[in-house]
């Protein structure tokens, strides 16, 4: 016994250095390939974004380093509420009325939940809007609006009220777009909820109801708050979503009339690639802005999390 003990241990110390930590290494080979694309398509061009923001640059020529001037340049933009400033309130915007998408998709993903007649067919219909390109969502809500033939016009018209130009008026505009953009999201919000109800503890509910919870209380104390996790990515897919908005605007008004309808992404993208005459520092310090912006709430819910997770050990 003790010299098969001695020779398997001989074994062991034979064998390389892989294979005696092979079940250790493998997660990160396994991780690797994932890792090293996050790191070149993500976070290399984060800091080439800031590195190019230091400098007066058209893309081809040689780059000239001027510092923080362009900072300067949106800082003076904000001040004198020139297009800098309109787009960062038009982002603040998006981002306050995208929020409504989350409350609407529970709703929807609470009336979906009921086992009735058809609920197949109805949950296709709301589920629909995901499956769809944001370029098709943008050209269908622009013949919506569309003041000639469009179908709000139309219904409008039933009420006797004149028709509305919403995507050539300055005060409706960015209303109208957000609209547009609501559609597909408040879509993924049920998605997400839809499949958080699936987790929802059957005999929580039994006891709420046994303590006389019913209706909104219900919906409040007993089962909300076991969809936090689904809230959770909502609120971030939802922010993150509406600070990066660019197809809707690129689509329907292409930042008119009068560039009142700019968000930073598609200020970032005149600026750099389009009619300002390819200033790509000064696009880089939009893009840096907006990284930084997203940042903040990125931060605040990663921290959230961790501390919920913290909590619960």
């Amino acid at each position: 016994m003790v010299d098969v003990t001695a020779r398997q241990a001989a074994a062991l110390d034979t064998r390389s250095w892989f294979r005696r930590n092979q079940i250790a290494i493998m997660p990160w080979l396994f991780l690797a390939p994932g890792v090293l694309f996050f790191l070149f398509y993500v976070i290399f061009p984060i800091f080439q974004s800031f590195n190019i923001s230091l400098y007066e640059w058209d893309g081809l020529g040689q780059p000239e380093y001027i510092g923080f001037a362009n900072y300067e340049d949106l800082y003076w933009e904000f001040v004198d509420r020139d297009a800098f400033f309109v787009s960062l309130t038009n982002n603040l915007l998006w981002l306050l009325l995208y929020l409504l998408a989350i409350p609407a998709g529970l709703f929807i993903a609470l009336f979906l939940n009921q086992t009735v007649v058809g609920i197949r067919l109805y949950k296709s219909l709301f589920f629909f809007p995901f499956v769809i390109s944001q370029v098709v969502v943008g050209l269908v809500f622009t013949w919506f609006y569309d003041p000639t033939f469009g179908l709000l016009n139309t219904m409008l018209a039933w009420v006797g009220l004149g028709p509305i130009n919403v995507l050539g008026d300055e005060r409706f505009v960015t209303y109208g777009i957000i609209a547009a953009g609501l559609w597909p999201q408040t879509a993924y919000c049920m998605i997400l909820y839809l499949t958080g109800l699936n987790a929802v503890d059957p005999e929580q509910i039994e006891a709420g109801r046994l303590d006389g919870a019913k209706g909104w209380r219900m919906l409040w104390f007993i089962i909300v708050p076991q969809l936090a996790p689904a809230t959770f990515i909502a609120f971030v897919v939802t922010i993150i979503g509406a600070l990066r908005s660019f197809d809707f605007i690129a689509v329907m008004t292409q930042g008119g009339p009068f560039g009142s309808s700019r968000v930073l992404a598609f200020y970032m993208f005149e600026v750099a690639l389009s009619e300002y005459g390819f200033r790509m520092g000064y696009g880089a310090a939009i893009a840096v802005v907006l990284f930084l912006i997203m940042l903040c709430f990125i931060a605040y819910f990663l921290w959230s999390m961790y501390r919920d997770e913290k909590r619960a050990r």
